[in-house]
C-alpha cells in the first residue's frame, strides 16, 4: 500500500509502520482536503488498530517534514493534502464548504509583480478565496 506520500517519507528517511502506511495512503487517494477526524475515520475503516492520537501524531510528522500541508478554510478545522510542487489555490465556498482548487496564470504573474513592486522576489504563497455560489435566475438573461 506505498502511495506517493510513503514514497516521499521513505525518501527523507523516515520510518514507515503499516499504521503509517495506511494513513499516507488515504491521504494520498483524497479527493478533498480531510481533517484529523476524516483521517481517522478512514484510515480506522482500514486498520482499527489505528487511534486517532496516531493519526495527529502522523499528520504533525508528515507536516513537520513538509510533505503536507496544513489549510485553514475558515471553518475551524485544520485541514490536510499532500505538498506537491504542482502549485494550485483555492475556492471555499463559506455555505456549503466546498473546496475548488484552480490555478490561474493572470493571478500568479500579479502576484509576482506586486512582490517585485515593493522589492522582493516571490518565493512562495498561497491564496485562499471565499465565496458564496451565485445564483441565476431561470428567467434572467445572461
Amino acid at each position: 500500500m506505498d502511495s506517493t506520500l510513503a514514497r516521499k517519507c521513505i525518501e527523507k528517511g523516515m520510518r514507515m509502520t503499516d499504521q503509517r502506511r495506511v494513513i499516507a495512503h488515504v491521504l494520498s487517494t483524497a479527493e478533498d482536503h480531510p481533517d484529523v477526524e476524516q483521517l481517522y475515520e478512514r484510515s480506522s475503516a482500514i486498520d482499527p488498530r489505528i487511534s486517532i492520537a496516531t493519526v495527529y501524531r502522523t499528520v504533525r510528522m508528515f507536516e513537520e517534514a513538509n510533505i503536507l500541508e496544513r489549510h485553514d478554510f475558515g471553518d475551524g478545522r485544520a485541514r490536510y493534502e499532500e505538498a506537491n510542487d504542482d502549485h494550485h489555490d483555492h475556492l471555499i465556498d463559506v455555505n456549503s464548504g466546498e473546496v475548488i482548487e484552480f490555478q490561474n496564470e493572470k493571478i500568479e504573474e500579479l502576484q509576482r509583480a506586486v512582490a517585485r513592486e515593493l522589492g522582493y522576489e516571490l518565493v512562495d504563497h498561497r491564496l485562499e478565496l471565499f465565496g458564496t455560489k451565485i445564483k441565476h435566475d431561470k428567467g434572467a438573461e445572461d
